[in-house]
C-alpha cells in the first residue's frame, strides 16, 4: 500500500475570533457572526464540516482566534478541534498580532512535531536593514528618498520547524500580508492610500523574500503559505512597482534553484488574460454582486516541487467534488469568505 502523503492546508477563517468566548469556548448560538446574515452556530457548524472534510495533517489558520491578556489562540483552536473530533488536535502560534487575528497552526501530533523557530536578529523598534526577526522593524527605503522607512508586520509571519513521522525536516512560514485596500475614502485620498499601502505590502514581501533566500541557501525544504492579500495582475497599481508582492516572494527573477512554486500563481503569470483560479469570494455592495480573487497560496521550494505534489483549491463552485457534495458545498460558503488550499506531499 502506498503511504499516505502529508496533507498541509492554509485557510483564512473570517473573524474566527468572534466565535469564542474569553475562555476559548465556542459560542454556538443564534447571535450574528461576522459572516453576512450567518449566525455563530451556523458558521461554527460549517467550519466543523470543512475542517473534517479537509482531513489535513496540518492547517495554517489565518485570522485564527486572538492571543492577548484574556484570550489564547492555542486554547481556542484546541477546543474547536475537540468539539469536532479532528486529528489536528494540537495548536501552536508565534508572535502575537497587533490585531485580533493571529496566524496559528492546527496539527496532528501523530504525523508531525512542530516548534516555533523564528529566524533573524531581535532588533525591536530600532530596526535593521538585514531582514530582522519578524516581530521587529525592517528599515527599507520605499520611495527612493535615501531615508529608510520603518516597516513592521501587524501580523508577524509564523516560522515553524517541522519534523514528520517519517523523519523528514521541513521549514514552514505562515503569512497574512497587509491589505492594500483603503477603506472609507475616495478620490485622490483613495489613490494616495492605495499606493502607500502597496509600498508597505511590497516591503513586507521583500523582507519575507530575504528570509526565503536564507533558507534556500541553507538547503532547507521550505513551504510558505497563507493569505498574501495579493496576486499577479490583481490591481492597476502593480504596474507602478513592476511585480506583485507574490512574485517577489516566489523569486521569479531568481535562478530556478532559488524560486518557489505555486501552480495557481504560475497559471495566472503564464496567461494573465486567460482562465484564472480563485481562493476568495467577496460581496461588493456598490455593484450588488460577488467578486472573486486569487489571494491564498502554498509556495514550495524546488526539492518539494520536484516531488510533483498535488495542490487543490476547495472552491464550492469550481472544485467538482465540493460541488457534488451538497453539505460541503454549503459549508464552504457559510464558513468564510476564503476557501482552503491544500497540498499533498508524497514521501513526507
Amino acid at each position: 500500500m502506498t503511504p499516505r502523503p502529508l496533507r498541509i492546508a492554509t485557510y483564512n477563517v473570517e473573524w474566527f475570533n468572534g466565535l469564542f468566548d474569553d475562555n476559548g469556548r465556542l459560542l454556538a448560538d443564534g447571535q450574528p457572526s461576522a459572516r453576512y446574515r450567518i449566525d455563530r452556530a451556523t458558521q461554527i457548524g460549517a467550519l466543523g464540516i470543512v475542517f473534517s472534510a479537509l482531513n489535513a495533517d496540518a492547517v495554517m489558520v489565518i485570522e485564527a482566534p486572538d492571543t492577548g491578556s484574556r484570550r489564547a489562540s492555542v486554547t481556542a483552536l484546541e477546543h474547536f478541534a475537540r468539539q469536532f473530533g479532528l486529528r489536528t488536535s494540537r495548536a501552536i502560534t508565534g508572535f502575537a498580532s497587533e490585531t485580533e487575528q493571529e496566524i496559528s497552526l492546527l496539527y496532528d501530533p501523530d504525523r508531525i512535531e512542530v516548534a516555533h523557530d523564528p529566524q533573524g536578529d531581535p532588533v525591536g523598534k530600532k530596526g535593521s536593514r538585514d531582514a530582522p526577526r519578524f516581530d521587529g522593524t525592517f528599515r527599507y527605503d520605499l520611495d527612493t528618498d535615501a531615508a529608510p522607512d520603518l516597516i513592521r508586520y501587524s501580523k508577524p509571519p509564523l516560522e515553524l520547524a517541522i519534523k514528520t513521522a517519517r523523519g523528514k525536516a521541513l521549514r514552514m512560514i505562515g503569512v497574512h500580508m497587509k491589505s492594500k485596500a483603503p477603506h472609507g475614502v475616495s478620490g485622490p485620498e483613495f489613490v494616495r492610500l492605495s499606493i502607500e499601502n502597496r509600498r508597505k505590502h511590497l516591503a513586507q514581501c521583500i523582507w519575507l523574500r530575504a528570509r526565503v533566500e536564507a533558507h534556500l541557501a541553507a538547503g532547507d525544504d521550505l513551504i510558505v503559505l497563507g493569505d498574501f492579500n495579493d496576486g499577479p495582475g490583481l490591481d492597476e497599481y502593480e504596474k507602478l512597482f513592476g511585480h506583485s508582492g507574490t512574485e517577489v516572494v516566489m523569486g521569479l527573477d531568481a535562478p530556478a534553484e532559488a524560486r518557489l512554486t505555486d501552480p495557481h500563481a504560475c497559471m495566472v503569470l503564464r496567461n494573465p488574460m486567460g482562465l484564472a483560479p480563485s481562493t476568495a469570494r467577496f460581496w461588493h455592495a456598490p455593484n450588488k454582486r460577488y467578486f472573486e480573487a486569487l489571494l491564498d497560496f502554498i509556495m514550495v521550494s524546488p526539492r518539494l516541487a520536484a516531488l510533483h505534489p498535488d495542490w487543490r483549491i476547495w472552491h464550492p463552485w469550481n472544485d467538482p467534488a465540493c460541488l457534488a457534495t451538497p453539505e460541503l458545498h454549503q459549508a464552504l460558503l457559510e464558513a468564510s469568505d476564503h476557501f482552503p488550499v491544500t497540498i499533498d506531499l508524497p514521501g513526507y
